[in-house]
């Protein structure tokens, strides 16, 4: 069985490596706090990074793309589980030396809106990282500012202006331009376009492919529109109540995702070709509660094709055949059946009723 800790190419060390990855949320209840159970937003992701590319990251809202991220830059801690940048272990890493590595790793915000201070003029938003991590001073400051805001197409006049006074895709352009200043490695983009316009998710989009190709950045881009992502990212990785489900290159998921959940999603994406629509898969039932995930395979209770055997046990990733990544009991071969203990043949198929562990059981 494929283990999905170990390198997707052994000729390169990933720039960012996620080894069993869990954050937990407590649940309490009463005067005194008690816990009485655990909403599990990331349950136990490992995946890597490799230096360079775009890894998108696609689920429904609730799946834990944004958690994921957050605990990579460590604005969120884990509840167990390690997050290596470049082979050190941010788990261990406080004070100065975390400072240090967060020059290295920067986030675009989701809203445009929210994200930047409305009391701050534009150049103080920009200049700030420079300061803090001394980058510049001065009248160097200004000049770098000035360069930021042409890399990301607005004039040198925005510097002396306000937040309120930019549409949502001049914010996102502020946004992109403060999470460079700081000459960042490795940006989270946590659903940079999901806010804008139509017309205004492109520019955004072409945007940040320019930077990265001038910059040679290396971005996690995380969103739930699928053909944002098929534009922009080199693998996918799809997630499920805080699982990967599927991972897979861009061309292996788009042309023959692998994951019934995969399916299910690619089969809503609206397709203006009548020859290349597909018909629809819709999904029965409403995603399960975090804080109840179902016994065995999370997706099952919703799975057009389970069997009994997906109640009993959990998948673990596989590989198909084709390189990619699949946590799915259908697709595991005669040897990775006989390990797991049952046998696909013998299995029916069955419409499952949403059978729920308790919320500190492990998977």
């Amino acid at each position: 069985m494929s283990d999905p800790t170990e390198p997707e190419s052994s000729a390169r060390v990933p720039l960012v490596e996620l080894n069993s990855l869990c954050k937990h949320f407590p649940i309490r209840h009463g005067i005194w706090g008690r816990v009485e159970g655990h909403v599990r937003a990331v349950d136990g992701v490992s995946l890597q990074v490799q230096e360079g590319e775009t890894l998108g990251v696609v689920g429904e809202s609730g799946c834990g793309k944004t958690t994921l991220g957050r605990l990579i830059l460590r604005l969120l801690d884990a509840t167990s589980g390690e997050v290596y940048f470049r082979g050190t272990r941010l788990n261990d890493v406080e004070g100065s030396d975390l400072r240090a590595l967060r020059q290295k790793m920067q986030i675009v915000f989701q809203d445009p809106y929210s994200s930047l201070n409305p009391r701050m003029r534009i150049s103080t938003l920009i200049g700030e990282g420079l300061r803090i991590h001394h980058l510049a001073e001065g009248d160097q400051v200004d000049r770098r500012v000035d360069e930021l805001l042409d890399m990301v197409g607005l004039p040198g006049s925005a510097r002396s202006r306000y937040p309120h006074e930019f549409s949502g895709g001049q914010r996102q352009r502020i946004g992109i331009a403060r999470a460079l200043a700081v000459n960042p490695e490795f940006i989270v983009a946590d659903e940079p376009v999901s806010a804008l316009d139509v017309s205004v998710q492109a520019q955004i989009v072409n945007l940040l492919q320019d930077i990265q190709r001038d910059l040679g950045l290396t971005y996690l881009f995380i969103a739930h529109d699928l053909s944002v992502v098929r534009h922009i990212a080199d693998r996918v990785a799809v997630m499920y109540l805080g699982k990967v489900v599927e991972l897979a290159t861009r061309d292996q998921l788009y042309g023959a995702p692998a994951h019934p959940y995969t399916r299910a999603l690619l089969s809503a994406v609206p397709v203006t070709d009548p020859a290349a629509r597909q018909q629809r898969i819709v999904l029965s039932g409403d995603v399960p509660s975090p804080a109840a995930v179902p016994s065995g395979c999370p997706f099952h209770p919703r799975c057009p094709e389970a069997r009994d055997v997906c109640r009993r046990v959990v998948p673990e990733f596989v590989d198909p055949g084709d390189g990619r990544r699949v946590a799915c009991l259908l697709h595991y071969n005669d040897s990775q059946q006989q390990q797991a203990g049952f046998n696909l043949e013998t299995e029916s198929l069955t419409i499952a009723a949403p059978t729920a562990t308790s919320a500190d059981q492990e998977s």
